[in-house]
């Protein structure tokens, strides 16, 4: 194999592994998804959101985010309430313990990157879009359903 193949494997290996690092770290300090903590956060900021502006902030669907909110509600880390003026409208707030949460939590791996990249010149985020997409496009993963979370597996697992 060729140095500049496997200097490129060891790379997506460490992205790999970072990720899936991240993931437990998150899990293991706050018992919840990546997913999960991104959408906690996302009504914590908000103060009230609906499932549709969640899934928007969050680059998911609706149902995704229904589901993740599901959990979040579970877990005593947010409400739901319906709307005073239209009862087909659902609020999503998050608890005092869903507040707590996010004020403890690590940061996830996603605003790491998110900070950094975009600190960079315009070129060097385009050069990197372009690299990334040229590599999934040679795993063939062009047609793999994902969103803008950095996180291994389902986005609405557990």
């Amino acid at each position: 194999m060729e140095d500049r193949t496997q200097t490129t494997l060891i790379a997506l290996r460490r992205i790999l592994r970072a990720t899936e690092l991240n993931a437990r770290r998150l899990a293991k300090a706050t018992g919840l998804t990546t997913p999960q903590l991104i959408v906690l956060e996302i009504v914590t900021a908000a103060g009230r959101a609906t499932p549709k502006d969640i899934a928007g902030k969050a680059g998911i669907g609706q149902a995704t985010a229904t589901s993740l909110v599901d959990k979040l509600e579970t877990a005593g880390l947010v409400t739901r309430t319906r709307g005073e003026r239209d009862r087909r409208v659902v609020w999503v707030a998050p608890t005092d313990a869903g507040k707590q949460m996010i004020d403890s939590a690590p940061d996830p791996l996603q605003r790491t990157f998110s900070d950094q990249f975009e600190r960079l010149p315009d070129w060097e985020q385009a050069m990197i879009v372009a690299a990334l997409e040229k590599v999934g496009a040679m795993l063939n993963a062009e047609m793999i359903d994902a969103s803008p979370l950095l996180d291994v597996g389902a986005v609405d697992r557990r």
